[in-house]
């Protein structure tokens, strides 16, 4: 992975299509249904602290922490413009090294698929249990191994926007489960186009491996719902959110 470097100034025009605030709203009301007090909560993967700051919004004890400096830069800024003092630390998730415990863990947008190594979501899932206390929950989603092999896949999305224009490649790897991401931006200063490249990497894990990576944190699953509903998750979920129990 690069690091996101380039892909943070263009992150959030990209992901204009994610209902952030729909999506705070629902991981709310799954904590309502499920009778858990958020208390402390940790946005992990936080990326440039969308969501974090929606949560603050609903008045949560909310921080974030993302392995990309360039991504935090953004999430600060975000956070100074709304006036939000939201703590923001810039940590790998199998890393994670927090000042104490919380009552809640928040992983989304298939952050746990960008950790291609079993050995890496192994340690940020123990990490996730070592610093969550005894009755909390972990909530996290993942894109599935449906949705890696029938819409991801070796397809090409374009993005055309105001002043770039992005052309998204994936290569499919079926033995291992992993998408290669390539990333060509083209951003517009005058009458000059100039471009810039990023790639990383998702894999997506079958049910079976999720659940022992869980267990041998000392995990419990709870549920599993299709999307960012409440409906019980199938065999074609292409998203997959997960309610964890420590």
């Amino acid at each position: 992975m690069s690091g996101y470097s380039f892909f943070a100034d263009y992150y959030d025009r990209l992901t204009q299509n994610v209902a952030h605030e729909k999506m705070a709203d629902y991981f709310c009301a799954l904590l309502r249904d499920i009778g858990h007090e958020p208390g402390i909560v940790l946005d992990l993967a936080c990326g440039t602290g969308t969501l974090t700051l929606e949560l603050a919004r609903r008045g949560l004890d909310v921080y974030g922490v993302d392995a990309s400096p360039e991504m935090l830069s953004v999430a600060q800024q975000k956070a100074g413009k709304l006036e939000k003092n939201v703590l923001f630390l810039c940590q790998k998730m199998q890393q994670l090294d927090l000042y104490g415990t919380v009552d809640t863990v928040l992983c989304t947008l298939d952050s746990v698929n960008h950790l291609v190594q079993e050995k890496d979501v192994q340690k940020a899932f123990q990490k996730v249990s070592l610093f969550l206390n005894p009755g909390g929950y972990f909530l996290f989603d993942v894109n599935t191994p449906y949705k890696h092999r029938e819409i991801l896949g070796n397809n090409t999305f374009v993005y055309d926007l105001e002043d770039v224009f992005c052309v998204w490649q994936n290569t499919l790897h079926p033995d291992s489960g992993r998408v290669r991401i390539h990333l060509d931006f083209f951003e517009r200063e005058g009458d000059v186009y100039y471009r810039r490249q990023e790639e990383f990497s998702e894999r997506a894990y079958t049910n079976a491996q999720i659940q022992e990576f869980l267990q041998n944190a000392g995990l419990t699953l709870v549920k599993r719902m299709d999307g960012y509903t409440f409906q019980p998750a199938t065999e074609r979920s292409e998203r997959i959110v997960y309610v964890v129990r420590k």
